[in-house]
């Protein structure tokens, strides 16, 4: 249960730099450009620390396209958290219906025929 838990883990850390790296920048809008793109890139090295050996160890348990599903679904739970807390968005119903058709694809990636 652990080996498969870890990877969706290390895939929630990462993805949280990752928001932060591409999203973070939004509240600081008169900063420099070449400025936060240097920060972005700080930023992103620690996402790729922890989502490369999550992929690495991942893979041994969940096919490419099973990775690539989860991670779009931790990228959206992250995402929503960040655009609703970090940068005080509002989260819309249609926003909602929209991922409850991601999750249905989960779904249909994970289920055995």
């Amino acid at each position: 249960m652990l080996r498969a838990v870890m990877p969706i883990v290390l895939l929630l850390i990462s993805n949280i730099f990752m928001t932060f790296a591409w999203y973070g920048h939004l509240k600081f809008k008169n900063a420099a450009l070449w400025l936060v793109v240097l920060v972005s890139w700080g930023i992103a090295l620690f996402e790729y620390c922890f989502q490369v050996p999550a992929n690495r160890m991942g893979h041994e348990i969940y096919n490419a396209t099973q990775l690539k599903i989860i991670q779009e679904i931790v990228t959206l739970v992250v995402f929503s958290f960040f655009s609703v807390f970090y940068l005080k968005e509002q989260f819309k119903w249609n926003y909602l219906v929209g991922f409850c058709f991601i999750i249905l694809a989960v779904f249909f990636i994970f289920k055995k025929w």
